[in-house]
């Protein structure tokens, strides 16, 4: 939702609320996998607030797409779930027009 050239990607705003009240006033845990830092320069991490995986919920409720990359796939198969749960109950990027609202 940041970039300067291009839109607003689909609820990246409602993502991006939704994140913040997981995380916000709170002590965030940021667990590195295999890279340190994406093609951009971005930080690579998974993000916990106590035994909670933030990646995951956002996931789940459709506010992400659960995207692994070679060789940071520990979490992998627990974020196809998590998808495959927000695909299957129609969650967030799975709702019928999700951006037409």
């Amino acid at each position: 939702s940041k970039h300067p050239l291009k839109n607003v990607e689909c609820l990246a705003k409602e993502a991006a609320e939704k994140n913040k009240s997981l995380v916000e006033d709170k002590t965030v845990k940021l667990v590195k996998d295999i890279s340190d830092k994406d093609k951009y320069g971005r930080l690579l991490r998974y993000v916990y607030v106590e035994d909670t995986l933030i990646n995951e919920v956002l996931v789940k409720q459709g506010l992400a797409y659960a995207v692994t990359y070679l060789p940071d796939v520990r979490h992998q198969i627990k974020l196809r779930k998590a998808q495959e749960y927000a695909k299957n109950n129609k969650l967030g990027l799975w709702a019928d027009n999700p951006c037409k609202k």
